[in-house]
């Protein structure tokens, strides 16, 4: 079972916002976790006399009634053991079931339903000397509240929500740059696959791929073969991640003639150019076009190269680094893409780019994007140790620059190495570059050497990518993984 945590809302400390009643606590939910919580349930902390707003978790709410206790119980257990870890524990507590009435249900019939579950919620507290001051149920645009009695404010066939944008909170939000990202639903939608004809083309490529790129990864396979895919699999990332930032110039490129121009992306060498072509009807700028549009960048053998390969842990980690800037853009759009192909039977395999499009948003300053990313590879792999670190740290409120100066180091350092110790194929070629006794030829004016060539266009030594890329290559890398394969 996994708890999201979410443990800031983006407002500053010396803005206050006071909030009365159960109407404006219901309209502020989204802008305190960044999007809609669709079918969730979600536990606040309160701390102060004043009721300060805390720590909070978010969890789907279980089909089965026969797991609510649990599941209420261990929701309980993680709020205020994780706000007495950091000194601060909750006074109180808000709790909010959110969840769309199903086809022919009310949404009285869903507060009502939903009733057994509020109880053992509050219950579970109660057993932690931490009192619910408000339970509310938001659903079919009403709240309905479990603990007010009083039916002029708080009527049994519910109340209607403000209207979106109207609030208190909406304008000090507003104001803060506090952006509500749509409904949870929809963050997940972009990262699950689509399904559809399209999936089986998918699986059939995952399915050849993996008959080749597996032996090489499993442990005990020949180094040599290992290390060869690793860079092999980079190379088609950075490749594929320049797409992201140029995609005219990436469509064309490699493709017949008489085919520039139409949306896809070449193939890879040697292997049948299948794109995923953008779906008609979409309306231009929205979240599915732009979807769409990164998933025609990428061939499904491209993808499937890029899936099983980022199995391997050193490459994952390696891939990590791209976190900043241009890099850090193009990279979560790349792992989003990457998420979205994990078609079944390969669900286990969007752990890696999930994590990846976790972290990438966490760096870049997308919280609540981060935490949705991480919370889909545990559901993918519970086990999955990179995520699991990942997922505390960002739970606990940890700055993610202390992570990214450790993956810029190792960075550097691998860089240096490659630098002072060139491959031998390159001293080769440089011994071969003229017959002995021939002299030297001239350089033109403004030509300079490989030692006096400047840094790849957009990335600064020892820190973040700061421009867009021209001829130059984003740097791979990542940061060390916690278990083997993982």
């Amino acid at each position: 079972m996994n708890a999201n945590h979410h443990e800031s809302n983006g407002l500053s400390r010396a803005q206050r916002i006071t909030l009365r009643g159960p109407a404006e606590l219901a309209d502020a939910l989204p802008f305190v976790l960044g999007f809609h919580p669709t079918d969730s349930v979600v536990l606040v902390a309160l701390h102060g006399e004043h009721g300060r707003f805390g720590g909070r978790v978010r969890l789907g709410i279980p089909r089965s009634p026969r797991e609510w206790a649990s599941t209420a119980d261990h929701l309980a257990e993680c709020l205020v053991e994780g706000g007495a870890r950091s000194g601060d524990r909750p006074d109180g507590i808000v709790v909010f079931l959110c969840q769309d009435p199903a086809p022919g249900e009310t949404g009285r019939r869903v507060m009502e339903r939903l009733k057994p579950f509020a109880q053992r919620l509050r219950t579970a507290c109660g057993a932690l000397d931490i009192p619910v001051y408000e339970a509310l149920c938001i659903t079919d645009g009403l709240y309905f509240s479990y603990c007010c009695p009083d039916q002029r404010c708080c009527p049994p066939d519910g109340t209607p929500l403000a209207l979106s944008g109207t609030s208190v909170m909406a304008a000090a939000a507003t104001y803060a740059g506090v952006q509500v990202r749509g409904s949870l639903r929809d963050m997940e939608n972009r990262l699950k696959p689509r399904g559809g004809p399209a999936d089986e083309e998918q699986r059939a490529a995952l399915d050849t791929a993996a008959a080749s790129i597996v032996p090489r990864i499993i442990d005990g396979a020949e180094e040599k073969g290992r290390e060869e895919l690793r860079e092999g699999t980079l190379r088609l990332a950075r490749e594929v991640l320049r797409r992201f930032v140029n995609p005219k110039r990436q469509e064309n490129a490699g493709r017949p003639e008489g085919t520039r121009g139409r949306a896809g992306a070449a193939g890879a060498p040697g292997t049948a150019s299948r794109v995923r072509q953008i779906a008609p009807g979409r309306p231009a700028g929205s979240t599915a076009a732009d979807d769409a549009a990164d998933d025609a960048l990428i061939t499904v053998d491209e993808a499937a190269a890029l899936v099983l390969g980022l199995q391997d842990r050193v490459t994952r980690d390696r891939a990590a680094e791209w976190m900043e800037g241009w890099e850090g853009s193009a990279a979560l759009r790349l792992w989003r893409v990457l998420s979205r192909r994990c078609v079944p039977p390969y669900q286990e395999h969007a752990a890696a780019p999930l994590t990846l499009a976790g972290w990438t948003a966490w760096s870049t300053g997308d919280e609540p994007s981060a935490r949705v990313a991480l919370g889909l590879a545990l559901d993918a792999d519970p086990e999955y140790v990179f995520a699991r670190l990942l997922h505390q740290a960002c739970n606990e409120g940890l700055d993610p620059e202390s992570l990214r100066s450790c993956l810029r180091s190792e960075r550097d350092a691998r860089a240096a190495a490659e630098q002072e110790t060139p491959p031998p194929s390159r001293r080769v070629r440089m011994r071969a570059g003229r017959r002995p006794g021939t002299p030297p030829s001239l350089r033109k004016p403004g030509h300079r050497s490989g030692s006096e060539r400047r840094a790849t266009a957009g990335v600064r030594p020892g820190g973040a990518a700061t421009g867009r890329p021209t001829s130059g290559s984003p740097r791979p890398g990542g940061q060390r993984g916690s278990r083997s394969g993982r």
